[in-house]
């Protein structure tokens, strides 16, 4: 129980960015920060790659469709990372505790992933880049902060992170209601034009007393 809130936010982080959280979990391990971080995540050679792949993902991510792409890849990666390192935080190899942790950082990266994909689709209808680049840089800056803060004050920062998951949610409801509606009335404008363009119009009804 003591070990929940650090495992909750660090699941909501790793479905937004589950390198960073990696990397991040293992310098804070390795400098001394906090005892919290299993040495698993302090070696080398994990925090090389997750390095290398935080770099990745940080170019990746601010490229229209591109970042729908890495999305989709990453739809398994994420959920699975963020159980693993849930159960690597709860310690206790194969222990009722490590599985349940491993079931809610994995649970609430899938959840958290699923917003961060279903927003960067909405945000891709624009056709300007900008928005991409200001939202991914946000992610960022949000999952260092977050979990920078769950370091030190472990509950405060699993209430922060749920809070962003329920606004991440209504975000999507939000903007997939938008959508459609542009999109409908977009389709209803293309087939005006096409009605004005052919000379027509609605087809006339000619059957008996059609025409009154």
């Amino acid at each position: 129980m003591s070990v929940l809130p650090l495992v909750f936010t660090s699941g909501w982080a790793s479905g937004i960015n589950a390198y960073a959280v990696v990397l991040l979990l293992g310098l804070f391990g390795a400098t001394g920060l906090t005892d919290e971080v299993p040495e698993a995540l302090q070696r080398t050679d994990v925090l090389i790659a997750a390095g290398v792949l935080f770099l990745i993902e940080a170019v990746a991510d601010k490229v229209p469709y591109v970042d729908n792409v890495w999305d989709s890849v990453h739809t398994v990666i994420r959920p699975v990372a963020g159980a693993v390192v849930a159960a690597l935080l709860a310690g206790e190899s194969g222990s009722l505790p490590e599985l349940a942790a491993g079931a809610v950082g994995g649970t609430t990266a899938l959840m958290s992933h699923l917003v961060k994909a279903g927003t960067r689709m909405a945000v891709n209808t624009s056709p300007e880049p900008f928005s991409n680049i200001v939202i991914s840089t946000g992610e960022d800056l949000a999952v260092a902060g977050v979990i920078t803060f769950a370091i030190f004050h472990p509950v405060a920062a699993a209430v922060i992170a749920a809070v962003l998951l329920a606004l991440g949610i209504w975000l999507v409801v939000f903007l997939a209601s938008r959508i459609r509606r542009f999109r409908r009335r977009r389709a209803q404008r293309r087939e005006e034009r096409r009605l004005a363009a052919a000379g027509g119009g609605p087809p006339v009804d000619r059957s008996v007393g059609g025409g009154r």
